[in-house]
């Protein structure tokens, strides 16, 4: 990708020519001292701005889709009409400008306001309860007030702290090359804004779904009109001796983060039990940060489960170049103090342990509520339980998938943001099948892997390009589809991937 840090030098106030325009052409400048792209769709001309709000990815490098533009970075999706953010995981709209025409040649005016959606709302609930306060939460909250409900609206998490950018606390976070205050997703006055009603370190404890209530643990109670649920998921936790200790940790939370953060200080030797995602972001992470670090994980190749044995080599590759040890076909048995023992008796040196095993839908509140259960908290096309008024978005939400035909549930951040989008126009009456394409990145040292898809089972894996170069797709199919799409220095084709998954999911 190139370096979109580097400022355009092409003025579109003086005027560009738009004589070559392709349909999804795309003109990157700025106007004044801000960068603009003038982008073509059909025969209609638009002017935005040039960033992504989410992590500034470069627009110009993305893909127009009808009369939206995509983030190459992280499949973010705006209306070039409006502005408005469509699609998780950016919840802030782009500015945009006017365009006027004089034959081939194209000026960008002022900016225009920030436009203003109009409310259609088919149902208003009394009130909406959301219990969760991640990614699922989050987003169906600030979605409920942009479609213009104004009931009350409360947000119970057991977190301690506000809703922050989960996937930084295993990458840059962590690996100390972003800032603390980078990492909520909305300053505090945000929600005193929206008038989003915010119960922190709180749990749920049990839920009335004929009474339309829900017991909190200091024994008040809140009535709801509509109740979303979005409890995520929770750390594995290994019945492993000496694994309750201090030693130990685990990485879900902010103050997760934070206390390994502070461990790290003075770590030289840390001991990774798991080699999923987290795990091996975790690694990098420590890595980056100067401390050795093994790896211990049962499987032979990591992340063989989820995108087979050549990209799993290949991230294994990534990490023993910058001097992870791996340990595989083994378990942490035991942890004692530093010594941490495998199942083969090897014992290792360790400051200390992060577990990196995976995680569990936290389902408990649910189950007991007598909603219905399909290893998850079982979800509609609409993302509603069996209960009316009950929805479920998230890790926790297991729901008929279109594009594999199966009901799935998925652990990706991206997803569960536009799960609770969806869910949120879905309280106020839209009946909006939920359709999106699961996505996610992972960061591996300077390398980005984007996983467009889902495959949990595959007949073959056909690679285009090399691993090794860091230039290639990789495509898992059963039969004659493909079910998911791998890519690593080819986010333009990734976007192009989603988009097909799309249509053939709508056809």
């Amino acid at each position: 990708m190139s370096d979109h840090k580097k400022k355009p030098t092409v003025d579109l106030s003086k005027g560009v020519s738009v004589a070559g325009l392709h349909d999804g052409g795309m003109i990157h400048g700025h106007v004044g001292d801000k960068e603009v792209v003038v982008v073509r769709s059909g025969g209609e001309l638009f002017a935005v701005g040039a960033n992504c709000t989410h992590y500034r990815g470069p627009l110009a490098e993305g893909l127009v889709v009808g009369d939206t533009i995509r983030c190459p970075l992280h499949h973010a999706c705006f209306s070039l009409r409006t502005g408005a953010a469509l699609r998780a995981p950016a919840l802030d709209p782009i500015a945009c400008w006017r365009v006027e025409r004089d034959g081939d040649r194209v000026f960008v005016r002022e900016k225009l306001p920030t436009a203003q959606p109009a409310p259609s709302i088919p149902a208003r609930p009394s009130s909406i309860v959301i219990v969760g306060g991640g990614a699922a939460g989050v987003a169906a909250a600030e979605m409920l007030r942009r479609e213009g409900y104004d009931g009350p609206l409360t947000m119970i998490s057991a977190d301690a702290d506000p809703p922050v950018d989960r996937p930084n606390l295993s990458k840059d976070y962590l690996a100390g090359d972003a800032q603390e205050d980078w990492i909520p997703l909305w300053p505090a006055e945000f929600y005193a804004e929206k008038k989003i009603e915010m119960l922190l370190g709180r749990k749920v404890t049990s839920i009335d779904p004929a009474k339309r209530s829900l017991r909190l643990d200091d024994g008040s109670e809140r009535s709801f009109g509509a109740l979303l649920l979005a409890t995520g998921a929770d750390p594995v936790r290994l019945p492993i001796p000496g694994a309750d200790g201090q030693q130990v940790m685990y990485l879900r939370s902010f103050a997760d983060s934070r206390a390994i953060v502070e461990r790290a200080k003075n770590a030289k030797h840390v001991v990774i039990a798991g080699a999923s995602f987290i795990g091996l972001e975790v690694a990098a992470s420590l890595r980056a940060r100067g401390i050795d670090v093994d790896v211990v994980a049962p499987e032979s190749t990591p992340l063989e489960k989820v995108m087979g044995v050549e990209v799993g080599k290949f991230v294994r590759s990534l990490h023993e170049a910058k001097g992870v040890t791996f340990h595989l076909g083994q378990a942490v048995k035991a942890v004692d103090g530093r010594k941490v023992t495998l199942g083969d008796g090897t014992t290792l040196d360790a400051d200390f342990v992060v577990m990196g095993v995976g995680v569990r839908p936290a389902t408990t509140l649910a189950e007991q509520a007598g909603l219905a259960m399909d290893r998850g908290i079982a979800v509609n096309e609409y993302l509603e339980t069996n209960v009316p008024g009950i929805f479920a978005a998230g890790d926790a939400a297991r729901w008929p998938d279109p594009h594999t035909g199966e009901r799935i549930r998925v652990e990706h951040w991206v997803l569960a943001e536009r799960m609770g989008q969806a869910a949120a126009r879905n309280m106020l009456g839209a009946r909006e099948r939920f359709d999106a394409v699961p996505f996610f990145w992972s960061m591996h040292y300077d390398t980005a892997i984007r996983y467009v898809g889902h495959a949990e089972k595959w007949d073959t894996v056909k690679i285009d390009g090399s691993l090794e170069s860091g230039d290639c797709a990789v495509a898992y199919r059963r039969g004659d589809k493909t079910l998911a799409v791998v890519t690593i220095g080819r986010d333009l084709e990734n976007l192009k991937a989603e988009v097909r998954m799309e249509q053939t999911a709508s056809s």
